[in-house]
């Protein structure tokens, strides 16, 4: 094996030792990450190198007058950088790392993998429509579209319809006694499809002497051979086929919609006194996966930060998980603005809506119920979802998780998940996007 192939060697090994995906998704820095490029902590694996020793090299040198002769020593070694004999103390510093990059789209390839998901957007927004296959048909056209291949198998079904032996019905005329009208009777009986005026036609072409060969239909049947429809044409061919005009189909193609794959996600955090810190960070840990994962899946995606305590804004990205008031809670305000951005600037014709919201669960008093509640069900959404984040458990008035999980029960739509520690995230983020995995298909387009 060469130095190049070592090389590969211990650059694949890297890139092995990056950071499982679920410890990073919990504990890893998220932070070093962007909007559209994710960063997994490796470690680094360092790479065979050649490398000269400059310590306790003397040298020799050449001249005359007081400078030193051939093979002399060149003064003593100079002291090199770092080389004081102070070789540190080991385990006083941690592991160097780097980055393995992947964007939103492998991202959401390995969660999809880790977590089991099988999540498949529709596109709502036409972009662009094109000509298909001219598969469909229609009444008029253009003639260079007739289908002639159709309107010819109309005709030829018709010509088999209507064909008959002409010669043995000619016989049936030649029975003693029996004139058009009796033999057009016996036709009829006979399943074969003969006109009247054909048979009064060929009856005035018969001499008297003809019409009197044969004392009864039994007779003439018993002395003529009948040949079916397939051995005539065997025999004969077929002379013409009858075309009509209510035959004629045109073809035209189909009109293919090609649609974009748009998502809008509306994060909405509780940002009042009761949100410390811990609350802060389990709220970022399963929001922020969650938006890179929805990155990933979609063609186009805008986000919508909205922060609320008793009072609702909307805010930038970057401030969005930082924010912390020292105001009550009011969780309607925020569904009040969310449902105006939605309605103003991403109408659920064209839009996939995802509105996820994070908080403690306390919240005032009937709120919940009264506002909330009634809110959800009237902003049309793939997917609703609230995850309540209490680090040391459930406080007592902290109940809106509860309220809205009861009365969603059931509903294909809406997930409430329970975040108490980073150990819970993954779990998480996992409840919110198998409900919308399993309600994708009763997403009306």
């Amino acid at each position: 094996m060469g130095l190049r192939e070592d090389l590969e060697r211990y650059r694949a090994v890297g890139e092995q030792r990056r950071q499982d995906l679920a410890d990073f998704i919990q504990y890893g820095d998220l932070g070093q990450s962007l909007p559209g490029e994710v960063k997994i902590p490796i470690k680094i694996v360092s790479l065979p190198e050649f490398e000269y020793d400059q310590r306790d090299r003397g040298g020799v040198g050449q001249g005359q007058d007081g400078t030193p002769d051939v093979g002399d020593p060149v003064g003593q070694p100079q002291p090199q950088p770092g080389d004081d004999g102070d070789e540190g103390d080991p385990g006083e510093e941690g592991g160097d790392h780097e980055y393995y990059q992947m964007d939103p789209e492998e991202f959401a390839a390995e969660l999809d993998e880790e977590l089991g998901l099988d999540l498949e957007p529709k596109g709502k927004k036409v972009v662009e429509e094109t000509e298909g296959d001219f598969t469909d048909v229609t009444r008029t056209g253009p003639t260079s579209t007739l289908d002639f291949e159709e309107l010819f198998k109309k005709g030829l079904k018709r010509k088999l319809a209507m064909d008959f032996d002409r010669e043995f019905v000619r016989e049936a005329l030649k029975v003693e006694g029996m004139g058009p009208a009796a033999v057009f009777e016996w036709a009829r009986g006979e399943s074969i499809p003969v006109s009247r005026a054909w048979l009064d036609d060929a009856y005035e072409d018969l001499s008297t002497t003809e019409r009197t060969t044969w004392e009864s239909f039994e007779a003439m049947e018993r002395n003529t051979d009948r040949s079916s429809t397939a051995d005539r044409i065997r025999r004969d061919g077929i002379d013409h086929v009858p075309f009509r005009r209510e035959d004629e189909r045109y073809r035209y193609p189909e009109i293919i919609e090609e649609k974009e794959k748009n998502v809008v996600v509306v994060n909405i955090r509780d940002v009042s006194g009761s949100m410390r810190e811990k609350k802060r960070e389990l709220v970022e840990r399963t929001f922020t996966p969650l938006d890179w994962y929805l990155t990933g899946k979609y063609d186009h995606a805008e986000f919508v930060y909205i922060a609320h305590d008793a009072e609702a804004w909307r805010v930038e990205r970057e401030d969005f998980f930082g924010i912390r008031s020292g105001g009550g809670t009011k969780i309607s305000s925020a569904y009040e603005l969310a449902k105006e951005i939605l309605e103003e600037e991403y109408p659920w014709n064209d839009w996939n809506r995802y509105v996820f919201a994070a908080g403690d669960s306390e919240n005032s008093s009937n709120d919940t119920e009264e506002r909330v509640v009634p809110l959800m069900e009237g902003i049309p959404a793939n997917l609703h979802a609230y995850v309540e984040t209490q680090p040391s458990g459930n406080a007592i008035n902290a109940t809106h998780a509860e309220e809205v999980e009861r009365h969603f029960r059931g509903t294909d739509n809406v997930a409430v998940a329970y975040v108490s520690g980073p150990e819970d995230v993954v779990d998480a983020i996992y409840t919110v996007l198998s409900t919308e995995d399993a309600a994708d298909e009763e997403i009306p387009a």
